[in-house]
């Protein structure tokens, strides 16, 4: 790869998989959205894929677009995914219960309603329980037993009633799928997703009693997001693989419930919004990793930030949301 300010990628295979290094003079689209990417010290990589294939991969700053990063939350959306692939393969249903799927991990100083929070409440971050992200986040990864201490935070609404952002309900849902699959949630994740789509999963963190971590810290390579993000807004398949059913993608991106922090709709692991008047679909993890998906202009974009800085709705998040609405989309629409 020419080393250089930008390090840019430009695709030339019909999947926007056969990329060669290019100077940044050789193309001139995207060219506002690539210097206001350049100007936010924030902003790691920025990917772009429209009609399937990747028309600029530029890493300003950090690792190149082909190696894995720290998504953070974004792991939430990929263990959706996975859940999506136990649907498929009729190991689990969105409404199995944790009192089904794990009786002998849930502690008996849990609230009597634990046992029927289902899957779909959980990928939904409609659990009832409260959080374990935020200022819950630290005292939860602090203790001995993830899984215990989640499953006795007290009850703060019914199961289903409302979006309580928690990092401690994905990861019982990774727990969940991994012991109807009797695999690990690493091993599900490359089998169900990784192989099908030819991304690489690295392992990643684990809680005290083994269980990978679900809903954060997972590294995954800017270009591989796009990949994931393009089987999305394919239908679930991807260079002629099928990797998650049709039916999945769409109940994925139906409206279940609305995060009072963005404003914006969420279903199965996906932020659902709109964009210059387009819908996007999106995944987001803290600092300011996002993978947008607009359907109806075949458009897929990846932006990599610091993982270590805030990226709030009101402050870096919302500008990349505008960079996406004022100066990527206006370039395919």
């Amino acid at each position: 790869m020419t080393r250089m300010t930008r390090r840019t990628l430009l695709a030339t295979g019909a999947a926007g998989l056969a990329l060669r290094p290019v100077v940044a003079q050789e193309s001139t689209r995207f060219a506002a959205a690539l210097d206001r990417a350049q100007e936010l010290d924030q902003l790691r990589c920025l990917v772009i894929a429209q009609g399937g294939e990747i028309v600029r991969a530029e890493a300003f700053r950090g690792p190149g677009p082909d190696r894995p990063v720290n998504v953070k939350s974004v792991s939430k959306t990929i263990v959706s995914s996975v859940l999506g692939a136990a649907v498929d393969r009729e190991i689990v249903e969105v409404d199995t219960t944790l009192g089904e799927v794990m009786p002998r991990l849930i502690p008996a100083a849990a609230d009597p309603g634990v046992p029927d929070i289902t899957l779909a409440d959980l990928v939904t971050l409609r659990g009832g329980l409260e959080r374990t992200s935020g200022s819950g986040y630290g005292p939860w990864v602090a203790s001995s037993n993830w899984i215990s201490y989640a499953l006795s935070r007290p009850m703060v609404a019914e199961p289903g009633a409302r979006f309580l952002y928690s990092t401690g309900s994905t990861h019982l849902l990774g727990v969940a799928l991994a012991e109807a699959a009797d695999q690990s949630l690493l091993a599900l994740a490359r089998d169900w997703i990784g192989a099908p789509l030819g991304v690489e999963i690295p392992a990643w963190t684990r809680d005290p009693q083994g269980y990978y971590l679900g809903g954060n810290e997972m590294a995954v390579a800017p270009l591989d997001l796009v990949r994931f993000g393009e089987m999305y807004r394919q239908g679930g398949a991807l260079d002629g693989t099928r990797v998650l059913s049709a039916e999945w993608v769409e109940a994925s991106w139906t409206p279940r419930t609305r995060s009072p922090f963005s404003r914006h709709n969420y279903g199965y692991g996906w932020f659902l919004a709109e964009t210059s008047g387009f819908r996007v679909n999106y995944a987001r993890g803290y600092g300011g990793q996002m993978v947008y998906v607009v359907p109806e202009l075949e458009l897929t974009v990846v932006i990599t930030s610091d993982p270590t800085r805030p990226a709030r709705s009101a402050g870096y998040g919302g500008t990349l949301n505008r960079l996406l609405a004022e100066l990527i989309v206006p370039e395919v629409a």
